[in-house]
């Protein structure tokens, strides 16, 4: 106990992160190898993993770069569709469940970064809500073109058309994206341990990126952005670190939580699934990890209990309705001033505790 409480406020604070992610997995895990949890909770353990990677690794661009980025689901579009289709290409040439799942982690990751990469050269270059406004667009650019994307396999490999599936398939070929049917009848070997992993190697790479010195040079740029490029720090540079690393971790977890549906459709991954996951991430605490992963887990599995089941068609005007409250409570000079006097008093009552 002394010895985290010696810790710098930012160190103890990833620790319990890291700790409180390990306790809940060590909880769950066994309870869902004995079967002891619903069947409810059972299939959204890995809808769970994939939506907080995905609000974690928005963080990095909205809480740390200080960009707002609405185009998110994009890249989980990437990751999800390159990963399936990497999983249902290498079936019979790696047969174990595990290492295909994570050879298509890896190809989701890199293909979504790759775009990301792409994506920021001219994007980057804006700022606020213009550059809000371009990520909008070119989320929905990738959504168009997966819905128009044809995918095949066969014994001489992948085939590819657009538009129109106008690819011949050799003897035993088959049809694995088929453009607005999406991916059908996927292999399911998603699961809960590989999106715990994914979620540690998520922190892992966030937290270091953080403490580094390009993070301290990210967290420069969010603060003021002139002050930083008048000391030499390059502006594109570190505003595509830390974009590129978001989208490959959203590229990741998009194929983590494909391979865990049996079906997926680009009208998926459309405006409503990047504002969702803003949700999270504003709910949770811009710049807090911890924050997201709670206020992810949650509003995941609150639509899916029997109670909320019934107003799920409201629940996006829910969020809207409480994000726009969030925000008006969070600048509220009034507001601030009572958690401050609230966190000031239990301060100054710990410290006489102390003294006792």
């Amino acid at each position: 106990m002394n010895r985290l409480k010696s810790m710098s406020p930012a160190t103890r604070t990833n620790f319990l992160t890291y700790a409180g992610v390990i306790l809940t997995f060590a909880i769950l895990q066994p309870l869902s190898a004995a079967g002891k949890i619903s069947p409810t909770l059972q299939g959204q353990l890995v809808p769970v993993c994939a939506y907080v990677v995905m609000a974690l690794s928005l963080n990095l661009t909205v809480g740390v770069l200080g960009e707002l980025s609405l185009g998110h689901a994009g890249f989980m579009s990437v990751g999800a569709f390159s990963g399936a289709v990497c999983a249902s290409a290498l079936q019979n040439v790696i047969p174990a469940p595990g290492l295909r799942l994570g050879v298509s982690m890896v190809v989701g990751a890199l293909l979504a970064g790759i775009v990301g990469t792409v994506i920021s050269v001219p994007v980057l270059r804006l700022n606020g809500d213009y550059l809000a406004i371009v990520t909008l667009a070119f989320g929905q650019i990738i959504k168009s073109i997966v819905e128009n994307l044809y995918v095949g396999v066969d014994a001489k490999g992948l085939h590819f058309s657009f538009l129109q599936p106008t690819m011949r398939l050799g003897e035993g070929g088959r049809m694995i994206l088929n453009g607005p049917m999406g991916i059908p009848n996927i292999s399911k070997i998603s699961t809960f341990l590989a999106g715990f992993l994914l979620i540690m190697v998520t922190l892992a790479v966030i937290f270091n990126l953080v403490n580094s010195r390009s993070g301290r040079a990210i967290m420069a740029l969010r603060d003021n952005r002139i002050a930083a490029e008048s000391v030499g720090i390059n502006v594109i540079k570190y505003k595509m670190m830390a974009f590129v690393i978001s989208a490959a971790l959203a590229g990741a977890a998009g194929a983590l939580f494909s391979l865990g549906q049996n079906t997926i459709v680009a009208s998926k991954f459309d405006f409503n699934m990047s504002i969702l996951i803003l949700v999270y991430v504003v709910l949770g605490g811009q710049g807090k990890m911890w924050g997201s992963i709670l206020a992810a887990s949650f509003l995941t599995i609150l639509p899916e209990t029997a109670a909320m089941r019934d107003l799920k068609d409201y629940r996006m005007l829910a969020y809207a309705i409480v994000l726009i409250l969030v925000m008006l409570a969070t600048n509220s000079p009034a507001v601030q001033g009572f958690f401050a006097k609230l966190f000031r008093g239990k301060k100054k009552e710990n410290e006489k505790g102390g003294a006792q």
